[in-house]
């Protein structure tokens, strides 16, 4: 396990670090996950293997620090993991994030360009969502106020998320769950969306296949997004289904096609 400073009050991010060759991998979990959990497998999958991979925790999940003081905005998660990825002497990383990571790893790429060099987002949040009282997901968390969720709003979402989700969810502290799921419904301004449209490096977006296209998709295209399904899987591809999540993210890292809009 690794580690850096983050913030003037010394909270640190965590990460694990498999050695291989540069430019680095770096993974980015979700909301209320953890990356070693969800990106193990891909991470060293024969097709993605060999190379330096770092499973960052963003600040208030998994192992990295859970500072009551931190606003845990996209751009202050993305913040926090560049002077996590500086201390570790990373540049032009191939960035993989999935969902709420995939909205951190754009705020990244748009705010510090010299950490980014491709980027592949799995089912990552774009746009802003709507709040869902008693909903599942971000927009269930974000119904609550802050004082709500702290007071035993937690147990109806852990009674909502299920076994699997809260396995890693339980690992967040419940501030920053809270704080994180509402920046991540209200989103950044220009959107994410607006962002990962300007950005001139290689994407890719990666979505379950029985979702059908996402919003936009003719317009990420135009752009020079790579959008492309991955069958048999749910939100959590890279967990419903290693095997096509590892040939599809290889595909696209390995492309030299890869056109920027």
């Amino acid at each position: 396990m690794r580690s850096a400073v983050v913030t003037p009050e010394g909270d640190r991010i965590r990460w694990v670090e498999l050695p291989g060759e540069e430019p680095a991998r770096v993974y980015v979990h979700g909301l209320g996950a953890t990356s070693p959990a969800y990106f193990a497998a891909g991470a060293v999958h024969p097709l993605l293997a060999g190379r330096r991979s770092l499973l960052v925790d963003l600040m208030g999940h998994g192992h990295s620090d859970r500072p009551d003081t931190f606003s845990y905005t996209l751009e202050a998660h993305a913040d926090a993991l560049a002077r996590a990825l500086d201390e570790a002497r990373v540049e032009a990383a191939e960035v993989i994030a999935h969902s709420m990571g995939g909205a951190v790893a754009i705020v990244l790429a748009a705010r510090h360009p010299h950490l980014v060099s491709r980027l592949v987002l799995v089912d990552a949040n774009l746009d802003p969502l709507p709040r869902v009282p008693a909903g599942p997901g971000s927009g269930g968390i974000a119904a609550y106020t802050e004082e709500e969720f702290l007071a035993g709003g937690w147990a109806e979402v852990r009674d909502r998320a299920g076994a699997h989700w809260w396995s890693t969810m339980r690992l967040a502290g419940r501030t920053a769950l809270h704080r994180s799921a509402v920046h991540l419904v209200t989103g950044t301004t220009p959107t994410m969306r607006e962002l990962l449209l300007d950005l001139r490096i290689p994407r890719g977006f990666l979505y379950p296949e029985a979702d059908g296209s996402p919003a936009g998709t003719e317009a990420l295209e135009a752009a020079g997004v790579r959008v492309l399904p991955v069958p048999d899987c749910g939100h959590n591809i890279m967990l419903d289904n290693p095997e096509a999540f590892a040939r599809t993210v290889s595909a696209l890292l390995r492309a030299s096609t890869i056109e920027v809009g």
